[in-house]
């Protein structure tokens, strides 16, 4: 028995496909020239490279450009926090927007798919009525009635 310590995780050669919604969100990020740059800062300021720069770029200003950094440094922070939740803000908008899109698209799909399906079960219906109307017209005919 193999231990689980040397399983390998399974990887599926199925590519799937996006949902059209997606890829015009996509189209429209990369036609717009201020949300490319809002989606760059936004991935920016949320990965460790961001974290990295901050620490060191606060540790030199405080070890060797002022002495005493903390009004500066205050002011900086501050005002680099009114910006940064300014991008989450629109990052947040823009992403309760898509997932409106998505889910409108999607309801419209299962709205055609649920039409469909009744349509197909009406029409077998419609058929296994006949085919039994046939069968028993074609029988010794004792006995049942056709609605």
């Amino acid at each position: 028995m193999a231990s689980l310590g040397k399983l390998r995780p399974i990887k599926l050669p199925v590519q799937f496909q996006h949902n059209p919604v997606v890829l015009a969100e996509q189209a429209q990020r990369a036609s717009d020239i201020q949300l490319r740059i809002a989606d760059w800062i936004t991935g920016f300021a949320g990965s460790m490279n961001f974290v990295y720069l901050h620490v060191v770029l606060f540790t030199v200003w405080m070890l060797f450009i002022e002495s005493k950094p903390w009004p500066t440094l205050t002011l900086v922070v501050s005002l680099e926090a009114i910006f940064l939740s300014t991008f989450v803000m629109i990052g947040q908008n823009r992403q309760a927007a898509f997932q409106q899109a998505k889910a409108d698209h999607d309801f419209n799909e299962q709205e055609l798919e649920l039409k469909t399906n009744t349509q197909l079960t009406r029409e077998i219906d419609r058929l296994t009525a006949e085919v039994h109307k046939r069968v028993m017209g074609n029988s010794t005919g004792a006995g049942r009635g056709t609605s």
